[in-house]
């Protein structure tokens, strides 16, 4: 199989053995983005906690450098002044309960972030099966809960990013395109990894971050000296 073959080469070009450099690991995760496509390159960080504890759950949101390279359709939940605010901040989409009724009976999602206002909330609520597995309920940790609807909309604009674990206790996110070049994907990596270890959890007990990676859509997984970003 042709991809298969493709794999095989890019895969002798990482020595599964070691712990790269972040410089490093950079420079060869542009290496190994071969594909015909411009390939997103994800962070992959496992942590030593139990996301099944509340005191133990990583969440935050952090703007990234240079951006993912994709940009985010935005749905903002808000009345009046705030609607009007969100409209002049660039939000694709803008309203109130005609929107949150659009989700629940048209099953409704050209949208990747929801940012509401505080008294949205409480309307909202109901979808939260919906959203919450999707990963789309706003969240005041992320920032997505808020009166400064200007500042939530610019910040997702530039490349603001949502980390959570997942049930696994990894956190996967986007840091960016194969073409950005090494030296811009190694400052998206650090200030996402700086975030994370800034986020560590009181109740984390024994080694912090169990391991870091970074691999392109289609490329091997490059192991990261995660000691680098301390």
């Amino acid at each position: 199989m042709k991809t298969g073959k493709r794999y095989a080469e890019l895969v002798k070009l990482v020595d599964r053995s070691t712990l790269y450099d972040p410089t490093e690991a950079a420079k060869l995760v542009v290496e190994t983005g071969k594909a015909k496509f411009d390939e997103t390159v994800e962070l992959h960080v496992k942590l030593g906690v139990d996301s099944r504890h509340a005191d133990q759950q990583v969440r935050g949101a952090v703007v990234l450098p240079h951006g993912t390279g994709r940009t985010k359709t935005v749905l903002v939940l808000a009345k009046g002044p705030k609607a009007d605010e969100a409209k002049a901040a660039g939000a694709e989409f803008v309203g109130d309960d005609d929107m949150i009724a659009k989700i629940e009976k048209e099953n409704w999602f050209d949208f990747d972030v929801i940012i509401a206002t505080p008294d949205m909330m409480g309307k909202l609520g109901k979808l939260g099966k919906v959203l919450g597995p999707k990963g789309l309920m706003p969240n005041p940790k992320a920032g997505t809960v808020t009166m400064d609807v200007t500042k939530a909309v610019n910040e997702v604009k530039a490349g603001k990013i949502e980390y959570r674990l997942d049930k696994s206790n990894i956190i996967h996110c986007p840091v960016g395109k194969v073409s950005f070049g090494a030296e811009k994907i190694e400052e998206n990596v650090k200030t996402l990894m700086e975030a994370i270890i800034k986020a560590k959890p009181a109740a984390a007990k024994g080694q912090y971050i169990k391991s870091c990676s970074i691999a392109t859509t289609m490329g091997p997984g490059i192991k990261v000296n995660s000691t680098k970003f301390a």
